[in-house]
C-alpha cells in the first residue's frame, strides 16, 4: 500500500509532482539540497493551489490540507521510510545515476524508485541499484497539476508488480498513462524534440522569423503554442540535453542538435527561466 511518497528535486517538475501527490491524499517528503529551492517550492505550490481554488477546481479547504501533507528536507536519509520515490532532478545522466545509487541504499527494501526523466534509459538508471525490478520511469508533463499525461517506461528488469502499482498510482492522481518501451526519448520527446530542433534549424537557416515560425505551427497545425515558445517554456538547456540523448542513443544524424540551439545555451539563453531565449521575458 502506497501512503508516503518521496520527491527528489524541488524545481519546476519536483514541486508539481509533490503538489499532485499531496492533493490526492499522499504524505509527501520533498527533498532538495538547497533550502531556498524548498522554500520557493512550497510557496509556488501554495500559490498554484490558491489559483485552482479560485477557479473552483478544488475546494478552498484543500489548499491548507494539501500544503500540510508536504514535509521539506535537505537530508536524503529522511526518505528512508517512503513507499514510493520519484526523482525529478536536472536531466543530467551522471547526477541521476549518483542519486539512484544513494537512494537505493537509503529507501526501505520493497519500495519503488521512479524517475521523472524525459529521455535517459530506465534500464541504465536501474542498473546502478540492487532492485532493478523496482525501478520504473514515471514522466510527468509540465505543468504537472494541469497536464493529464504520465508516460510510464518499463526498464528491462521492471517487474509486472512494479508496473501495475505505478499504473494504479497514475489512475489515483486522475491522470492518463501512456506506456513506452525503454528507448531514448520514449514517446513524447522522441517526437516533440526533433520538431523543436527543426524549428530552430528553420530560424538558423533564415527561413522565417521566430514569430512567423511560431505563428505557422500554432495556427497551421492547431497547437496551443509555437515550438520556439514551447522551447523557451521547457528550457533550452533541457531541449539540448534531450537532443544529445537522442543523438548519442541512436547515432542517427537526424537527431543532431541545431548549432544555434547549442550557441544559445552556451550564451546562457535558457528561455523563460533565465529571462532570455527566443523571446525576452
Amino acid at each position: 500500500m502506497i501512503r508516503t511518497v518521496g520527491v527528489l528535486g524541488a524545481g519546476q517538475m519536483g514541486n508539481g509532482i509533490a503538489h499532485v501527490f499531496a492533493q490526492y491524499g499522499y504524505q509527501v517528503i520533498l527533498f532538495d539540497i538547497a533550502q531556498q529551492q524548498l522554500d520557493k517550492a512550497l510557496k509556488t505550490i501554495g500559490q498554484n493551489l490558491e489559483r485552482q481554488a479560485k477557479k473552483g477546481a478544488i475546494p478552498e479547504a484543500l489548499v491548507v490540507e494539501t500544503v500540510g501533507r508536504i514535509t521539506i528536507t535537505q537530508s536524503m536519509s529522511d526518505l528512508a521510510g517512503v513507499d514510493f520515490a520519484v526523482e525529478a532532478v536536472t536531466e543530467y545522466e551522471p547526477l541521476k545515476l549518483e542519486i539512484f545509487r544513494k537512494l537505493d541504499g537509503i529507501v526501505k527494501a520493497g519500495s519503488i524508485l521512479a524517475s521523472n526523466t524525459s529521455s535517459i534509459p530506465i534500464t541504465k538508471i536501474a542498473s546502478v541499484t540492487k532492485r532493478p525490478d523496482k525501478v520504473i520511469g514515471m514522466h510527468f508533463m509540465n505543468p504537472v497539476p494541469i497536464m493529464k499525461l504520465v508516460e510510464v517506461i518499463r526498464g528491462h528488469a521492471t517487474s509486472e508488480e512494479t508496473f501495475a502499482q505505478t499504473g494504479e498510482l497514475v489512475a489515483k492522481l486522475e491522470k492518463e498513462m501512456a506506456v513506452s518501451q525503454d528507448y531514448p526519448g520514449f514517446i513524447v520527446n522522441r517526437i516533440l524534440m526533433p520538431m523543436i530542433n527543426e524549428a530552430v534549424f528553420a530560424l538558423y537557416e533564415g527561413i522565417a522569423t521566430v514569430e512567423d515560425i511560431d505563428k505557422g505551427m500554432k495556427l497551421g497545425t492547431n497547437q496551443p503554442m509555437g515550438p520556439l515558445t514551447l522551447a523557451d517554456f521547457i528550457g533550452l538547456d533541457t531541449c539540448l540535453a534531450i537532443m544529445n540523448v537522442l543523438y548519442d542513443g541512436f547515432k542517427d544524424p537526424k537527431y543532431r542538435p541545431c548549432p544555434l540551439l547549442v550557441k544559445m545555451v552556451n550564451a546562457g539563453y535558457m528561455g523563460r527561466k533565465s529571462g532570455r531565449g527566443f523571446y525576452t521575458y
